[in-house]
């Protein structure tokens, strides 16, 4: 079978994630993100519709690599509906108001196009069928991956065909999420592979590596910079932190974490504290160990010795403060924000430590970094070459992806195997060896 799908970005890369699915005279987009490092997708003018002739358009989740384009798309005419999760819904505008900065809207239609985002976004419950139009269903599944991530199911009840587009899918035992979803069987799953070539460090032990590492790197007094992304990522390193600074077995093994005398924590991201306030608000969707901690009194986004960072010119003077400190700063693969300012002041230091947490995409700064720390070498930030001699640490166990083994037990986990498994979302090695798993499973991967 010819399946109806037209893939505009994300096919063959990390990023950018975009997906047409045609059916019924409908035109409906699951996600239009942007790319990132050197990722490339399918060229606008290239496209088979004009925005205008969109009729819907799915979000699986919020991060720019889902959602990044919609600010374009609703300038170049796309009038229809926005559907994606409640949490979605409530996460979208603080990140694309951040990533308009870098879009083509000029500045004085982007509060315009806010306001039209809100108006044509519609938020759903997980769980339940809903139709759309001419046939067509939908349904949305826990991702696990951020909160209010999702994956779609849709029912193209008249051709007799269903597909699942998986978006980003997490891990279980997460931080505050919930963990996935069982999928139920389709004809077809576009599947991500972005982990599909590896497996995660075991994330029962990452409290304590995380603490190994602070509390190592803070003895010489220098600073611990983590790059983090506004959305997720920062919000799961506070959680980590909160337990570290809070259970008892930690401040009794790391003298240099101890209790209320632990080192400041900063956290230098406008947008990440926004996105965490919204996090904090959205209690309903964690998972339940993170709404019994907040039951009992312990907020899991929230410690002592916490400072929020929120005007520049308090971020100009945290590049002076002396160590030791831990700063958490964005973005996550260190192509702008703040972060650059940091590195850029302290990655020379070998007193300071920089902890990466998550995927750092070819061409970024954050792979150099990390190419750097293992083969030795500069990195260019902000222009300028720098040398890398700060203590460069990956913590593989912070992944919002789901790994090799992740990805086949979710498969594995369905009623049914899917008729067919399209994978995207991932480099050429790492779809090459998740087909290979998947096929000696008896999957059909086109």
């Amino acid at each position: 079978m010819n399946y109806p799908i037209i893939h505009l970005g994300g096919e063959t890369c990390v990023t950018g994630s975009c997906h047409l699915l045609q059916v019924q005279g409908l035109n409906i987009l699951v996600d239009c993100g942007i790319t990132q490092g050197n990722d490339r997708c399918r060229a606008r003018s290239d496209w088979p519709v004009k925005a205008s002739e969109i009729d819907f358009i799915f979000l699986t989740h919020a991060h720019v690599d889902h959602i990044g384009m919609l600010p374009s798309l609703i300038k170049d005419g796309f009038a229809g509906e926005i559907i994606c999760s409640h949490p979605t819904k409530a996460i979208i505008a603080p990140m694309l108001n951040d990533a308009m900065r870098f879009s083509d809207v000029p500045q004085g239609s982007r509060e315009g196009i806010q306001r039209r985002i809100d108006e044509q976004s519609w938020g759903f419950e997980y769980g339940q069928t809903f139709d759309l139009k001419k046939g067509v269903a939908f349904t949305l599944g826990r991702a696990g991956h951020i909160l209010g991530s999702c994956f779609i199911r849709f029912e193209c009840r008249r051709e007799g065909f269903s597909v699942i587009f998986s978006g980003d899918l997490g891990n279980r035992d997460t931080p505050v999420l919930p963990d996935p979803d069982r999928a139920e069987p389709a004809d077809l799953l576009i599947l991500e592979s972005t982990y599909g070539d590896r497996r995660h460090a075991d994330r029962s032990q990452r409290l304590g590596q995380l603490a190994l590492i602070l509390d190592r790197s803070l003895a010489d007094g220098g600073k611990v910079f983590i790059p983090a992304f506004a959305l997720g990522r920062t919000q799961e390193i506070l959680y980590d932190l909160d337990r570290i600074f809070t259970l008892p077995e930690y401040k009794k093994h790391y003298p240099n974490l101890n209790g209320a005398d632990h080192p400041p924590v900063f956290v230098d991201t406008p947008l990440g504290l926004e996105i965490t306030a919204i996090y904090s608000s959205l209690a309903e969707y964690w998972d339940q160990e993170a709404r019994d901690l907040l039951v009992t009194g312990d907020h899991p986004l929230d410690f002592g010795r916490l400072f929020a960072v929120e005007k520049h010119y308090q971020h100009d003077q945290l590049l002076d403060v002396k160590g030791p400190a831990i700063i958490i700063a964005g973005s996550g693969m260190c192509t702008g924000g703040r972060i650059v300012d940091h590195l850029a002041a302290g990655i020379a230091d070998p007193k300071n430590d920089i902890v990466l947490v998550g995927y750092m995409a070819e061409g970024t700064p954050g792979r150099q970094i990390q190419d750097a720390a293992e083969k030795g070498g500069r990195v260019l930030l902000d222009g300028a070459w720098h040398a890398v001699r700060a203590g460069v640490h990956v913590l593989s166990g912070y992944s919002a992806h789901a790994d090799q083994q992740g990805l086949l037990d979710w498969v594995g986990a369905m009623a049914q195997a899917p008729g067919r498994i399209k994978l995207v979302h991932g480099a050429q090695g790492a779809r090459a060896a998740l087909a290979a798993k998947l096929a000696e499973r008896g999957c059909a991967v086109v």
